[in-house]
């Protein structure tokens, strides 16, 4: 009994719900923090919806570095990193002129390097448990499996909304 619960666990934490077909591109992606989700859109049609994990202190805007904050705003795919210390990761093009100024108000960094990236190398046998807490320094986890799945449907240059 003990072993199907160990995999029925397993198949649980690892298995990407609802696949998207071979051949799918998306032109935009919504990250809702406050309901933690990110949805991918094609034609302005909905078609995936993945939960995620933010920052450790998700609650409002990226103000600096070191924050533990998501950010807030429009940005872009900018880059893809296949080395990633978090399986793949896609580069979301913060800050922004708008980032960088209102962090120059206040004579800190905006910060830089927030990604929407899978689990730390290595941990990915966590899997959908990853979520139990908000724990990056302020991107977007998904799992392994999710964002080998969105990985594969994104082009550079994809618009990215990250609402409150």
């Amino acid at each position: 009994m003990a072993v199907f619960l160990a995999v029925g666990t397993f198949l649980y934490a690892h298995h990407n719900w609802n696949a998207l077909p071979a051949g799918t591109t998306i032109d935009r992606i919504l990250i809702e923090k406050s309901a933690r989700k990110l949805s991918v859109f094609h034609d302005g049609k909905r078609i995936k919806t993945y939960p995620v994990a933010l920052g450790g202190k998700p609650i409002g805007p990226k103000e600096q570095e070191g924050d533990m904050k998501t950010p807030e705003g429009v940005y872009q795919i900018d880059y893809r990193n296949p080395n990633s210390d978090y399986h793949l990761a896609l580069h979301i093009s913060y800050p922004s002129d708008e980032d960088n100024a209102r962090a120059a108000q206040r004579g800190v960094s905006a910060g830089f390097d927030i990604m929407i990236h899978g689990l730390p190398n290595g941990r990915g046998w966590i899997g959908v448990f990853h979520r139990r807490k908000d724990w990056t320094a302020g991107c977007i986890a998904l799992t392994d499996e999710q964002i080998e799945e969105l990985w594969r449907v994104t082009p550079d240059g994809t618009t990215v909304e990250i609402r409150p």
